[in-house]
């Protein structure tokens, strides 16, 4: 029996076998003319077996590149785009280079760097003041969001003194840092003072009124 496991393995299985012999029949073609007509007629046959792709830019040259490919780069045709080499497509590429993360801290985000880099750039020290207390803020939030668990503005102030590698040290002055919590508790006292005092003036006029 005749196995496709025990055959030579194709190079765009996608094609099929039957597409394979044919490039590899017209790779033996001696005469040019012959050899060109025969490549065109590939060309064709996998355009119709691709009908999807039609509306993919540049599908003809993506057709050529593959039959030259599937020829092993030995088809010898006239081709309406620029020939393909061998070490174009077998070239390794160039390794990318991952950014740097910080494995300390991740639960303040990858930004929280760029913002102390820039806070200590500041050279006015009232906006310098503003953007490092603005910045102890942000990270008392984004640790109670990350650590549902109550946590002290020492903590904050030492994670903010090694995250700045030592420029902005606050771990000796007396700081009350705000939170997400203590914003909603102050907002909820800030509507209960408003709701009170609606209701006096309220009770107040009606008094007035029947007077």
């Amino acid at each position: 029996m005749d196995y496709n496991t025990i055959r030579e393995k194709l190079i765009i299985p996608e094609y099929g076998r039957n597409v394979q012999k044919m490039v590899n029949y017209c790779v033996s073609i001696e005469d040019r003319d012959e050899r060109n007509d025969t490549a065109l007629a590939i060309i064709e046959v996998m355009g119709n077996l691709n009908p999807h792709l039609r509306d993919v830019p540049d599908f003809k040259h993506k057709l050529w590149d593959q039959l030259f490919i599937m020829s092993k780069f030995k088809i010898d045709v006239d081709s309406p785009y620029p020939i393909p080499s061998e070490e174009f497509f077998t070239e390794k590429p160039e390794m990318l280079v991952y950014p740097e993360k910080s494995r300390k801290y991740r639960f303040y985000g990858l930004n929280l760097k760029k913002m102390i880099a820039v806070a200590i750039s500041r050279e006015d020290f009232e906006e310098k003041e503003l953007l490092i207390m603005a910045l102890a803020n942000h990270m008392k939030k984004s640790f109670l969001n990350w650590n549902k668990d109550t946590v002290d503005d020492e903590t904050i102030l030492k994670h903010l003194y090694e995250l700045s590698d030592g420029n902005i040290d606050l771990r000796n002055q007396q700081i009350s840092l705000r939170s997400e919590f203590n914003n909603k508790k102050n907002y909820s006292n800030d509507s209960k003072t408003r709701q009170t005092n609606y209701k006096t003036n309220n009770y107040s006029n009606n008094n007035n009124n029947r007077k």
